[in-house]
């Protein structure tokens, strides 16, 4: 049964991503959601694309799992939209807010930073060149979500040598194992 729901960023995951390994390899769990536009992302149509593709799902079991835009993406579907899931895992969040950006990503601005409610964990890099550790860091101490810090990982995707990640997967797998725990 499909619960786990894969959210890319920017250009979409590339075959090669850690993302698309997971889905290869575990069809039966894993879904990807699909954007009209993966080279310019926009909120407004982002966002919503998340809820029209989620509908018929039982929230309440599903496992987010996002990669740069995608996980403001879905900390805004969350907050747009109220759900209440399993648990999210936010791999290097993009720093929407950061004014090299281009105007388009900065419409995810302003970043939601309350608690989400379920679990949740950020992974982040000391040396990701979207997304400095210190806002991600930021990001999961509003998020109420575990950190977990990669050494010298970049921006944890495919060109930063993350292809088949057996940690990703062990932290879906702690998502899933601590949902029905007590969260903050």
């Amino acid at each position: 049964m499909v619960n786990k729901i894969i959210v890319p960023g920017l250009h979409n995951s590339d075959p090669q991503h850690w993302q698309s390994h997971l889905e290869r390899q575990f069809p039966q769990e894993y879904m990807r959601i699909l954007q009209e536009d993966w080279d310019r992302p926009n909120d407004d149509l982002w966002v919503p694309a998340i809820e029209q593709q989620l509908q018929g799902y039982k929230h309440e079991d599903l496992i987010l799992i996002g990669h740069s835009i995608g996980c403001i993406a879905i900390v805004k579907w969350l907050e747009q939209y109220q759900h209440l899931i399993k648990g999210a895992l936010l791999v290097a969040p993009s720093d929407a807010e950061q004014a090299n950006f281009p105007d388009y990503i900065r419409g995810f601005k302003p970043i939601p930073l309350r608690r989400l409610g379920f679990p949740s964990i950020v992974v982040a890099s000391d040396n990701d060149h979207v997304t400095r550790l210190e806002r991600a860091r930021f990001f999961a101490h509003h998020w109420g979500s575990k950190l977990e810090v990669l050494k010298s990982a970049g921006h944890i995707e495919s060109a930063s040598g993350f292809g088949p990640w057996p940690l990703g997967r062990n932290l879906i797998q702690e998502l899933d194992s601590s949902a029905n725990k007590d969260v903050d």
